[in-house]
């Protein structure tokens, strides 16, 4: 606090000589609320207006103090020791180890329920600077099921043990940052409230890749199946379906489905099955005799063309 010079604090807080506590009060809410540094960024002139600002109230608040200043003026503070035993405003003023202490609890610090700490200024009294502006945001990490994302869900958070309810909308990817406005830490004397900022991590799925904004999945087929072509029975986020494979299709090849994919923009993207080339775990006698059948009766070599251009 500045006691280099005299102040009229009942002129700084716009307030009469004989005005009421709650009077008092209410103008420093809404000066403080009005020259706030994070509200002027960059403006010095402002910054020094908030400063005069909580000078004054800390003085005009505390009917103690109130008294020596308007009966010493200019020297009111050379009277007794500020502060010394002093609980004008049911604050206990002797937990603290020095006026930046008081000043910075003051200002406020908070503590979030199961969410991060955020942070407030911090008053140095011998420079008089408030050398970092306060970040009343709550950074919040949330899980939530592959399925959760898809379809979108509700959850409750508790933000200094207030519930909070967020809906999370179908869709949403892994990293995607949501944002409650104005249910984040609250600072007193001020009125000002953060955000809650939620960042999402969506949990892997055992079938279901999420590429960007593209899904995709690796679909199992036969041997006989690529070979011959065929029609199999696959399935969707949103269902079964008919897939048609055309004969001599390789495995590793992809087939698109159009609007069968990860929501978009109030529409659907694309889903992407590659197919992929499963052998049965076992085979029947007769199954083993019809391959040998059909190596015997086979005539293509189909390694011919590589072992030629292989060679050095």
């Amino acid at each position: 606090m500045n006691t280099g010079g005299y102040r009229d604090y009942f002129k700084v807080l716009e307030v009469k000589r004989n005005s009421t506590s709650h009077e008092i009060k209410s103008a420093f809410r809404r000066l403080a609320r009005k020259f706030h540094p994070d509200v002027n960024p960059g403006d010095l002139q402002a910054e020094e207006k908030f400063k005069e600002i909580n000078e004054a109230y800390e003085v005009l608040s505390d009917p103690k103090k109130k008294r020596k200043y308007e009966q010493f003026g200019q020297y009111w503070n050379q009277s007794s020791v500020i502060g010394s035993g002093m609980d004008g405003r049911n604050v206990d003023f002797g937990r603290y180890s020095n006026f930046d202490d008081f000043v910075n609890d003051l200002l406020g610090r908070f503590v979030v329920g199961r969410a991060k700490e955020g942070f407030t200024h911090s008053y140095n009294s011998s420079s008089g600077e408030y050398p970092k502006p306060a970040n009343l945001d709550v950074q919040i990490i949330l899980k939530i099921t592959f399925s959760e994302a898809f379809l979108g869900t509700q959850r409750t958070l508790y933000v200094n043990e207030e519930p909070v309810e967020v809906r999370i909308p179908g869709g949403v990817v892994n990293g995607a940052r949501l944002r409650v406005k104005g249910k984040g830490n609250l600072q007193p004397g001020t009125g000002r409230r953060g955000n809650i900022l939620i960042n999402l991590q969506v949990e892997n799925h055992k079938i279901w890749k999420l590429d960007g904004n593209q899904l995709k999945a690796e679909l199992p087929v036969s041997y006989d199946e690529l070979l011959l072509g065929s029609i199999v029975t696959a399935i969707t986020p949103y269902g079964e379906t008919q897939l048609t494979i055309p004969a001599r299709t390789l495995p590793g090849s992809s087939l698109r489905l159009k609007d069968k994919g990860w929501p978009i923009n109030n529409g659907r993207g694309d889903l992407i099955l590659t197919l992929s080339l499963r052998f049965p775990s076992c085979l029947s006698s007769k199954e083993i005799d019809l391959f040998n059948q059909l190596r015997e009766l086979s005539i293509s070599d189909l390694r011919k063309d590589w072992i030629n251009a292989a060679r050095l």
